[in-house]
């Protein structure tokens, strides 16, 4: 699957949107190594401490089906259409990491410019899993 096809799926993902309270629509797709698709959309709340991201909503729909080989993570805003990108939010970057450093993050519009770079790129100085490990 291209670029342009998964940012497709993330925009329309994005439809699914519960954003009563910011009014802006994010959409996530997930591709997994094998090839699988997970989408995942905001949803806030009034507590706004269980709001989650659209990229953790695929995430975790991909971890609870038993997938956790992560190749990309599309993401597609209501800023999409403006070819404005959008990025995941330091809580994401942080869950995305944790499955691999080399997950590519794409995000801008289907129908216009596309960005793409690796997880790693944008959390510099990240801590993962395995530094909580010993090492000998």
């Amino acid at each position: 699957m291209n670029n342009k096809e998964l940012l497709k799926i993330a925009e329309d993902a994005r439809k699914y949107s519960h954003s009563p309270y910011s009014n802006f629509k994010v959409g996530a797709a997930l591709l997994s190594k094998d090839n699988k698709v997970y989408t995942g959309c905001n949803i806030e709340c009034a507590s706004l401490g269980g709001t989650n991201c659209a990229e953790r909503t695929a995430i975790f729909k991909a971890i609870s089906d038993g997938t956790s080989d992560i190749e990309a993570i599309a993401i597609a805003s209501d800023n999409s259409e403006k070819n404005e990108p959008t990025y995941p939010c330091g809580i994401c970057r942080q869950v995305i990491i944790e499955f691999g450093t080399d997950i590519r993050i794409i995000t801008g519009y289907s129908e216009g410019e596309i960005q793409e770079c690796r997880i790693k790129d944008l959390i510099p100085n990240y801590f993962t899993g395995s530094d909580f490990r010993e090492t000998k």
